[in-house]
């Protein structure tokens, strides 16, 4: 059987001939019903209609593995700077960086985006717009807070050194966090019902 392409079908179609104006409602080729009878009645060799196939064993179809993967892409996206401070110790330690002081500047990150999880959670439950704008500043400024004092704790505890370090692994942590929340664009909201 010849392979036939879209244009050899589309001259076949009825009023699509030299210099005849064919219906707009033609132009794109044929109907979907019509173009899955054609496929079903001659199909071109080595060519399988996916549609066609039943999903083996449950597992999801095309456009839901898609879904699932740009899912789980946004997930690491997301938490992409607590990754990294996790993944940049390493390399920072090795370097001579202070212990105590990129320890206290991490586990300040990791547990303000901890909080951060939790306190949208509850805010979100809240139905009225003004306790839930209070509730918003208010965690915002306390999340502030809990960083500044890290920094300060860190330096009392450790010295010059260690205040500065956690200094710079929170500051690289609100970058890469900045960064991608620009690139994502603002979380997506629930609809009020």
């Amino acid at each position: 059987m010849p392979d036939f392409d879209a244009n050899s079908d589309l001259a076949r179609l009825p009023g699509a001939g030299p210099g005849s104006r064919l219906d707009p409602a033609l132009a794109h080729g044929p109907a979907p019903v019509q173009l899955a009878s054609m496929t079903a009645s001659r199909p071109a060799p080595g060519h399988h209609s996916i549609a066609a196939r039943p999903s083996s064993r449950g597992l999801p179809s095309a456009g839901g593995a898609d879904a699932l993967a740009e899912q789980r892409s946004m997930v690491i996206l997301r938490y992409l700077d607590v990754v990294l401070v996790a993944v940049a110790a390493i390399p920072a330690l090795a370097l001579g960086a202070p212990a105590l002081g990129y320890a206290i500047g991490a586990g300040a990150w990791v547990a303000q985006r901890i909080i951060a999880v939790l306190d949208r959670r509850w805010i979100s439950n809240t139905t009225a717009p003004r306790t839930q704008l209070g509730l918003n500043l208010f965690e915002a400024f306390a999340r502030i807070w809990l960083l500044a004092g890290a920094i300060v704790l860190a330096g009392v505890a450790g010295g010059r050194a260690d205040g500065l370090t956690a200094a710079l692994v929170i500051f690289a942590a609100y970058s890469v966090a900045f960064a991608v929340r620009v690139i994502t664009g603002p979380p997506q909201r629930k609809v009020l019902r």
